[in-house]
């Protein structure tokens, strides 16, 4: 009896595609660590005098620090620049108030300079440059949206195509399909492109700023 060859194929095929993912995973991560050891030294003094232009606006600690969801649905902390007020209800930034954002907080946010302390995070490997926006814990329905579309096979980014596309956390279905769209085809190329935009101000997905 005849043994068709097409199973073979097909075995060697899908081993081909999980070695390019494999590959380009690493190549991501060289370049994350790379980049945020190179910023860090830059990023560092102005976290310094940011937290204590902070902590002089408002009491209370100007490290935020949160626990989110991150990587295989892998809880890890989180660090920002704070920019509400101390003792701010534990929720995603969609459900909070426009009084509980400082002055200085609306314009750390609009600038995306509260998120340098996540360079650390990058650095220590529980997130990435580019990636979807980790959420918390108790955001079930976007839970389950992103696990249904293949999401948390991929580090949580500080930065993400749905933020330049102005989709927030309030649309967890359109946001996790977004997502799955562009990570399960990412190229460290549109990854590069996608960080370029952010920096020169794309994007308005920062869902605590739409009502300011």
């Amino acid at each position: 009896m005849e043994i068709e060859a097409i199973p073979h194929t097909h075995f060697f095929c899908e081993r081909c595609l999980l070695m390019r993912g494999f590959h380009s995973q690493l190549f991501k991560r060289a370049i994350d660590l790379g980049a945020s050891l190179m910023l860090a030294p830059i990023a560092l003094p102005i976290c310094v005098v940011l937290l204590a232009l902070i902590r002089l606006e408002s009491p209370g600690s100007p490290l935020f620090v949160q626990t989110r969801v991150g990587r295989d649905q892998v809880p890890f902390r989180m660090l920002k620049l704070r920019t509400m007020s101390a003792g701010t209800e534990n929720v995603a930034s969609h459900l909070v108030t426009q009084a509980k954002i400082t002055r200085l907080g609306q314009m750390l946010r609009r600038l995306k300079l509260d998120e340098l302390p996540q360079l650390w995070n990058v650095a220590t490997g529980s997130m990435s440059l580019v990636g979807p926006r980790p959420c918390l814990p108790t955001q079930h329905e976007l839970i389950q949206e992103r696990e249904a579309c293949g999401v948390f096979a991929f580090r949580p980014g500080v930065t993400g195509p749905a933020q330049l596309m102005g989709i927030d956390m309030s649309e967890p279905e359109r946001l996790a399909k977004v997502e799955a769209e562009y990570f399960h085809k990412a190229s460290p190329i549109a990854d590069v492109a996608l960080l370029l935009k952010t920096a020169i101000g794309g994007g308005i997905g920062d869902a605590a700023l739409k009502n300011l």
